[in-house]
């Protein structure tokens, strides 16, 4: 069964956004790493690169353009507070509450289509102008720029284009034997040790076990700790209260994105 889901990003079809390096954390080196190995800056997604929660932003939008109704999309944004507020949530609970409300009614196609409408309308406003110039510091340094996100694969391959990546690992919707989405999640949600695992499985497919090192990450939320202790340079975005804490701890850079 297909986990995590990961891709990379063909440059001749990405929607880039280029800008100056100046405030990034790092500088220009070598492509690799003294141990030859290409370095690889892991970018979270929501509350690093863009202000918010992605899929609160989802929900509201499906509801003001009807594809969900009041109760579904309460019981998301209720889900959204309990993530903010590091409260316990079910990340893949809250997935199918999503998927199940349109897969019925909508194709693969149209849900994919919703979900790069959704990020025109409603994400690209959001982006922090820090995070593009903290990809192009990384990528002026030889990293592979990765996203890495819990949300869905439909809106991590919309924004990793239009950010410039050059891959991403997300989480998967499952499928039927005709190719229509079922309302369940594939594998696991990318979060946690999870996320953890689909940056290492996309990093082995692209570069060969062992010839690849986490560089650089970038996280605001402690679900994103894993991530972060496996990278040589860990950096706390816009922190919330738990990741600040320990991010002091351990002697972490803590930086503000706007």
């Amino acid at each position: 069964m297909e986990k995590a889901k990961t891709k990379k990003i063909k440059p001749s079809v990405a929607r880039t956004r280029r800008a100056s390096s100046k405030g990034a954390v790092g500088k220009a080196t070598s492509q690799t790493s003294a141990t030859g190995k290409q370095k690889i800056a892991v970018f979270d997604f929501d509350g690093t690169l863009v202000n918010g929660q992605s899929g609160t932003e989802f929900a509201k939008f499906l509801f003001f353009h009807h594809y969900i109704g009041l109760w579904t999309v309460s019981r998301i944004i209720w889900w959204g507070l309990r993530y903010t507020l590091h409260l316990p949530h079910d990340q893949d609970a809250v997935r199918k509450i999503f998927i199940k409300g349109i897969s019925k009614r909508y194709s693969k196609k149209q849900v994919k289509e919703m979900m790069r409408e959704f990020h025109d309308e409603r994400l690209v406003k959001r982006y922090r102008s820090a995070a593009f110039r903290q990809i192009q510091q990384m990528k002026d340094a030889g990293c592979v720029c990765l996203l890495a996100s819990a949300t869905f694969d439909g809106v991590a391959e919309v924004a990793a284009e239009y950010a410039g990546l050059d891959g991403f690992v997300s989480t998967t919707l499952a499928e039927d034997e005709c190719g229509h989405y079922t309302g369940q999640v594939a594998g696991e949600v990318a979060e946690g040790p999870a996320k953890l695992k689909a940056i290492q499985k996309w990093c082995d497919e692209h570069f060969g076990n062992g010839n690849w090192a986490i560089d650089y990450a970038f996280g605001d939320h402690h679900s994103d700790r894993e991530v972060l202790e496996a990278a040589l340079h860990p950096v706390a975005v816009n922190p919330g209260s738990v990741l600040k804490s320990s991010a002091k701890k351990r002697g972490w850079p803590i930086v503000e994105w706007r």
